[in-house]
């Protein structure tokens, strides 16, 4: 079968890797998604993964505890770089190549980010895993590195969302 996009970029989210759990990792979720990115891999797609840590630790639910925002980021981020250590582990458990990419230096568990060496794995048929989103706190991959602020704007008031303005005539 021939592959309609030769790279793909892929969001897991935290969430996804609990299963029927209420936190943590299901063993059962992280083979599944494992097996799909193997296949995608093995059809020849260069695969990179963004993956989230909300499984673990969300940063928006620190203040609430007494931790500071910035404090509570960070511990998110980490959160993303376990999550990021779990998929490695499975999928060379199936004969995968992998590189877990991290946007904080931690030089034994994962490499830094940098765009021609990233560029180069994929070449070399390596699945990329980035972690620990953008590695600034108050910004998240998962709103295109805005700051933590203007999402939270959009997120309680939809209409000031441009983007968004169609949904609601």
């Amino acid at each position: 079968m021939a592959i309609k996009y030769r790279r793909i970029l892929l969001k897991l989210s935290g969430e996804s890797l609990m299963g029927e759990q209420k936190f943590g990792i299901s063993s059962d979720m992280l083979y599944h998604y494992a097996n799909q990115i193997k296949e995608a891999a093995d059809m020849g797609a260069q695969v990179a993964i963004v993956i989230g840590g909300g499984n673990i630790y969300r940063g928006l639910q620190a203040e609430k505890s007494g931790i500071e925002r910035v404090q509570g980021d960070y511990m998110g981020m980490l959160a993303t770089v376990i999550n990021g250590m779990a998929l490695q582990a499975a999928l060379e458990a199936l004969g995968v190549f992998t590189r877990l990419i991290s946007a904080i230096e931690m030089k034994q568990i994962a490499e830094p980010y940098i765009r021609r060496r990233a560029i180069r794995h994929l070449e070399k048929g390596r699945v990329l895993i980035f972690s620990s989103g953008t590695g600034s706190p108050l910004f998240y991959d998962r709103f295109g590195g805005r700051p933590a602020r203007q999402r939270d704007q959009r997120r309680s008031h939809p209409q000031r969302n441009p983007r968004r303005r169609h949904l609601h005539r």
